[in-house]
């Protein structure tokens, strides 16, 4: 897109708190005077294969956590951080994290290089992933962990988590566990929703007509040694941050969930946008029937094509009713239901963020690559009269990956204090410096300055290590802090004599995966903080 075009499309304006998530809204607010004191330039970095996390000049990092490190005396944070979540303390010098584990390196987590895995090797597995809770503090300009807070605490597959519905999931209302545990959000109240995504590769997956499980080529093997239904994984779950409490909400419907984003109506209701992260899968909206709860509402499925949300309710769909026996069953066969009624294959549907400018929906598109679509895009939706319960919209592309971009695949989206928008690439570690990804190396995070002398365009500020995705990025609520997930470093390593990254320690060390903090005067000139 021609950058005139493309600036006028991104949108100026005041910042408006309205719009903002729970950890900016409750800060200072903000106005027209800090945005346009943004003018001086920002000296981006160029694609890298190093195996290092590169940043651009003015920004700095120090690894916060890492995977085995002890968060407390029972609990050590897991592997492949993915989302994070920061919910402030007191002062401005105290917090909890809530980190996603979203997968394992089993070479690195449970020495499993080949062959059968040991119900020993599967335990240490399924006890790396879900999510750590974690209270940090800044001293000296640095934050640490505070290993003594009784909050620290693991979530994960072993973990019994109720459904929060009134019928039985395969006979029961619970699930053991949480897992393949990717992005997610915060809703008004504070708590934090974790979305599983490919719970395909843990328990299989059931054909629906036959009954039969099947097992997907990246299986993890743990079905061998547990028998748990693959209905159980699939859905978004609320977690509490202070007591480590969870349900598992069913009305928000089952597929690979990779986000879920709130956002809070006039009457308190709220709406909840998700996204299925695979080839040709569908856009979700949730709106609440009743204020502060997940439990009822109505499950709708984009329509792109004719800028319309569809009702996912069997009561209002004759072709649900024909084909389902209730409601749970199209929860559970999601996918099928949202085909039925007309959703539009999209792809790869991952984060979703809403402008805290324009009010409007951003969607990041990864790739569709059985369709020639390599590079992926960011998809905008206006809900009709800027209404999120609204079931018309227009849906137009919003930025395109390719080589005259300088981006692929995004992935993971922010915002800061000033309506900047920042995002992660995820190109698979298989096809990173390969074609047609060559150009762009290493996995990079982005920003686009919405004013100022580079208003509109994408700099590169980071390159993450060998094999490594750059995820969940979240800022503090001053905005001198970026919290960002290196995951997987080396994850196509297949000996120890030839591992693939050193990441974090260099030498000969394994890699391991970390949570980064991030600072420095770049965020401050970018926000017009300083």
């Amino acid at each position: 897109m021609e950058r005139r075009k493309f600036i006028e499309f991104l949108g100026k304006g005041v910042v408006t708190t309205s719009l903002l998530p729970p950890f900016i809204s409750s800060c200072n607010r903000i106005g027209s005077e800090r945005i346009f004191k943004i003018n001086s330039m920002t000296k981006g970095i160029s694609p890298t294969n190093a195996d290092d996390l590169v940043l651009a000049e003015g920004l700095t990092y120090e690894v916060l956590l890492t995977f085995g490190q002890k968060i407390s005396d029972k609990d050590t944070f897991g592997s492949d951080n993915d989302y994070i979540a920061f919910v402030p303390g007191d002062n401005e010098n105290e917090g909890t994290l809530w980190v996603n584990h979203e997968s394992v390196t089993s070479i690195f987590v449970s020495r499993f290089t080949g062959g059968e895995k040991t119900k020993e090797q599967v335990d240490t597995e399924m006890y790396n992933m879900g999510g750590s809770i974690v209270k940090i503090k800044k001293e000296n300009g640095s934050w640490n962990i505070d290993y003594n807070n009784p909050v620290n605490r693991r979530l994960n597959a072993f973990t019994e988590i109720p459904f929060n519905w009134d019928s039985q999931i395969k006979g029961t209302t619970k699930a053991i566990g949480t897992l393949e545990n990717c992005a997610g959000g915060i809703t008004p109240w504070g708590t934090i929703l974790t979305c599983e995504e490919n719970y395909h590769n843990c328990f299989g997956e059931r054909n629906f007509e036959t009954g039969e499980i099947k097992y997907s080529s990246w299986s993890k093997q743990w079905h061998k040694h547990y028998d748990r239904p693959p209905e159980h994984y699939g859905w978004v779950v609320e977690v509490d941050p202070a007591t480590g409490k969870a349900e598992k909400h069913i009305a928000l419907g089952r597929c690979a969930h990779e986000c879920a984003t709130v956002v809070e109506l006039e009457d308190k209701r709220i709406v909840v946008y998700t996204g299925d992260d695979k080839v040709d899968q569908c856009i979700y909206k949730f709106i609440s029937d009743e204020p502060g709860s997940m439990k009822s509402g109505t499950l709708y499925v984009a329509n792109t094509d004719e800028g319309k949300w569809i009702s996912l309710n069997i009561d209002e769909q004759p072709i649900l009713k024909e084909k389902f026996k209730d409601q749970t069953e199209v929860l559970i066969r999601l996918r099928e239901a949202a085909a039925l009624v007309g959703g539009t294959p999209q792809a790869r549907p991952e984060d979703i963020e809403i402008d805290p400018v324009t009010g409007n929906v951003l969607v990041a598109l990864t790739n569709n690559k059985p369709k020639n679509d390599y590079f992926g895009e960011i998809l905008k939706i206006e809900e009709k009269d800027g209404k999120y319960d609204s079931l018309e919209f227009t849906a137009s592309t919003f930025l395109t990956g390719g080589e005259e971009m300088g981006f692929a695949c995004p992935d993971n989206l922010a915002f800061d204090k000033a309506g900047n928008l920042y995002f992660t690439c995820d190109i698979s570690s298989s096809s990173m410096n390969k074609p047609p990804y060559e150009s762009f190396k290493n996995n990079g995070f982005f920003v686009v300055p919405r004013t100022g002398p580079q208003e509109g365009q994408v700099i590169q500020i980071a390159s993450g290590p060998v094999d490594s995705e750059l995820t969940g990025p979240f800022f503090t609520p001053d905005g001198k802090t970026l919290f960002l997930s290196v995951q997987h470093p080396g994850d196509r390593t297949k000996s120890y004599d030839a591992m693939t990254s050193h990441w974090p320690d260099g030498g000969n060390a394994e890699p391991r995966p970390s949570v980064v903090a991030i600072s420095g005067p770049l965020l401050d000139q970018l926000q017009g903080l300083s």
